[in-house]
């Protein structure tokens, strides 16, 4: 099994680019201008919509100690003679081995992953996925997920996990309403659930009601992810963080054949 370790071998690695049309380029960042780039995106969204606690060091910038053993997909606007090319869409992916190197996933800072140690051989970690606001209309997610799984799958990882956030403009009744509805019907076997370093409340906040589902956490149950526990709250970025696994040998299999062709 094939582990990448580098943005280099990533690229050497990776399938090939695929085009939407002429306007949309998914592509892997190739130099540090790219990875600006995706993080200027990042903090528009993160930073300018959530509120999100800004760095002083890096103005402008959503980044952190992980960025520089991630690899960054990008989604990008195609340059014309009026406008030079645009990131609208990106993710950043954790490889195993560069986990391993790191000594620690990203999710580790809101959750003890102790019961998931096994799997940190073949488990990349999904995260700071984020799309401009005019280009959330579905296509710039399928066209950054059907990139990744394959690259995922060509390279031999066989989970993947991540945070998928909730903004709480409510305080966080959402996502309370969220858990209790995803924990009767998606939540991973007791084996593999993992625990919140600081837990939203959910037990104090309103529950009544159904739930507003955040396009990624449908997206990520619509492919066949479970939920890992309750939900961790992330005071930096003022969200709630639902953790979640995607196990790709139980991938829902519409998705497994769109994005893989098995």
């Amino acid at each position: 099994m094939h582990q990448l370790s580098s943005l280099q071998e990533a690229h050497l690695y990776a399938p090939p680019e695929l085009k939407n049309g002429s306007d949309l380029l998914v592509h892997w960042a190739r130099h540090e201008d790219e990875v600006r780039a995706a993080q200027r995106l990042r903090h528009e969204v993160f930073h300018g919509e959530w509120g999100a606690q800004v760095s002083a060091d890096d103005p402008g910038l959503d980044k952190d100690d992980f960025d520089a053993h991630c690899e960054h997909l990008m989604v990008s606007t195609a340059a014309s003679d009026d406008a030079p090319s645009r990131v609208v869409g990106t993710y950043r992916i954790l490889l195993p081995d560069a986990a391993r190197r790191l000594g620690r996933y990203y999710t580790e800072t809101e959750f003890d992953l102790a019961s998931l140690h096994d799997l940190r051989p073949s488990m990349a970690e999904l995260g700071r996925s984020c799309i401009a606001a005019p280009w959330r209309t579905g296509g710039v997610i399928l066209m950054l997920w059907a990139h990744l799984v394959r690259f995922l799958h060509v390279n031999g990882v066989q989970q993947a996990i991540g945070c998928a956030s909730i903004p709480m403009p409510d305080g966080g009744a959402n996502a309370a309403r969220l858990w209790q509805e995803l924990r009767s019907t998606h939540l991973a076997p007791e084996r593999r659930r993992v625990t919140p370093l600081v837990a939203l409340p959910v037990d104090l906040l309103p529950s009544q009601g159904p739930a507003e589902w955040p396009p990624l956490v449908r997206g990520y149950i619509k492919m066949g992810a479970q939920v890992l526990g309750a939900p961790a709250w992330d005071s930096a970025f003022g969200c709630a963080d639902l953790p979640m696994m995607l196990d790709f040998s139980s991938m829902a299999p519409a998705y497994r054949k769109r994005f893989i062709g098995a």
